[in-house]
């Protein structure tokens, strides 16, 4: 598979403007144009001068700044000088002379509102169920074997060490999958967003050169987003030291209950990295200061829709998990101990922990691409409003001539 066009970012050497889309006649918007989109797809076939000196549409008609014009006259009918008895004119348009926006993939090339985006999440793994479905499936059941055989050995061999090896034993191969994960499933979003299949080995061979930096922004966006928690941590970790010195505890708890608001601000502020990395083949810093300048203006609103979405997997998750949770403690019922003294409850017998993990996998297997998904529209949503990369999107996925009217007239859907 092919790098996908039109996902770099703008090559202008002053960063992207935040409150402005560019209008659709913006030089750069033409393929080819001088533009910081300019050239990406290559000029359209057939486009070139008219004998005035103008420019031509691809099939010699007239043309303006903002692309082909359509010929006035009684055939399209209409409410002005080109009808001859002032009827309606123009092809079937959404609201007020707006022209409807194309839906060549999972979304439509504008502004998306909420529900656009979790439809076009949940659209994603219903069209591309093979490969989204596939991909997380073996994701999640290697998670999930890794998890249960830590708590099986801390079941076999109780005790702190044990314990404590089976909780933080399988994050560094977690963290590797989660990684895996956000770059293929950003690929095969990506993919979907201009309506072409691909195949999870297709997926693989893209992501793959991103997956060192993408593993790299992982490290360091964790590190940044702990950072605020660290005073208020070792202060807690003193008090237990000092005999639980209730001082040093209170302190420690209001510290951590600061850091907490901070932590989720850096989280937001960094949402968008990851699809910059992948996407754009920005590196580790250029990626996170390229979130920072897609989330400025709209961290509110980002922050509503991740916290939606968490809530909505949350409790889908939890309906799958309940009963399944309930059915591992009623088969662990006899054992030599089913959590017992154990601090962190992780001892459990095989048959419970099997079948936790098949519950496990399967709620991963849909929870996955799901919350990929909506990140990478989220990005994609940001980039349309501020860069006009709806425009670049049309013209990859066949569709040259959008982007003739003033996009930046567009209505914003309700709730966007």
């Amino acid at each position: 598979m092919t790098d996908t066009p039109g996902w770099a970012s703008p090559g202008s050497s002053e960063p992207p403007r935040d409150d402005v889309r560019p209008p659709a006649g913006s030089a750069g918007d033409t393929p080819g144009g001088p533009g910081p989109y300019g050239g990406a797809y290559g000029s359209i076939p057939g486009q070139g001068q008219g004998p005035d000196g103008g420019a031509s549409a691809p099939d010699g008609g007239p043309q303006d700044a903002r692309g082909p014009v359509a010929p006035q006259g009684p055939s399209q009918g209409g409410w002005g000088p080109g009808s001859p008895q002032g009827g309606w004119q123009g092809p079937p348009q959404a609201g007020w002379g707006v022209p409807l926006s194309p839906k060549p993939g999972i979304i439509p090339l504008r502004p998306l509102g909420v529900g656009e985006i979790l439809d076009g999440a949940v659209t994603t793994v219903r069209r591309h169920w093979r490969t989204a479905l596939g991909l997380s499936l073996g994701l999640a059941a290697f998670q999930q074997v890794l998890e249960a055989l830590g708590q099986w050995l801390a079941y076999e061999r109780p005790g702190t060490v044990t314990e404590i090896v089976a909780l933080l034993g399988p994050l560094p191969v977690e963290l590797l999958l989660g990684v895996i994960a956000v770059g293929m499933l950003t690929m095969v979003v990506s993919r979907a967003v201009l309506g072409q299949p691909v195949t999870v080995s297709e997926a693989w061979k893209a992501a793959l050169p991103r997956l060192v930096p993408l593993t790299g922004l992982t490290l360091l966006t964790l590190l940044i987003i702990a950072a605020p928690f660290v005073p208020g941590s070792v202060l807690l970790i003193v008090a237990v030291a000092d005999g639980l010195n209730e001082g040093l505890l209170g302190l420690g708890a209001i510290l951590l209950l600061a850091a907490a608001p901070f932590a989720i601000w850096l989280a937001i502020d960094l949402s968008l990295a990851a699809p910059a990395v992948v996407l754009e083949r920005q590196g580790v810093l250029a990626s996170m200061a390229r979130s920072r300048r897609l989330v400025k203006g709209s961290w509110w609103r980002l922050l509503g829709i991740n916290v939606l979405t968490r809530v909505l997997i949350g409790v889908a998750s939890t309906i799958v998990m309940a009963p399944v949770t309930a059915v591992a403690g009623f088969l662990s019922i006899g054992g030599d101990d089913v959590g017992g003294d154990n601090p962190f409850l992780v001892g459990l017998p095989p048959l419970g922990l099997l079948v936790l993990a098949i519950g496990g996998t399967v709620v991963a297997t849909f929870t996955i691409p799901l919350s990929a998904a909506v990140n990478v529209l989220l990005y994609i949503d940001q980039r349309i409003r501020r860069e006009a990369l709806d425009i670049e999107l049309a013209r990859a996925a066949g569709l040259p001539d959008y982007g003739s009217a003033d996009l930046a007239d567009r209505p914003t859907p309700p709730g966007a």
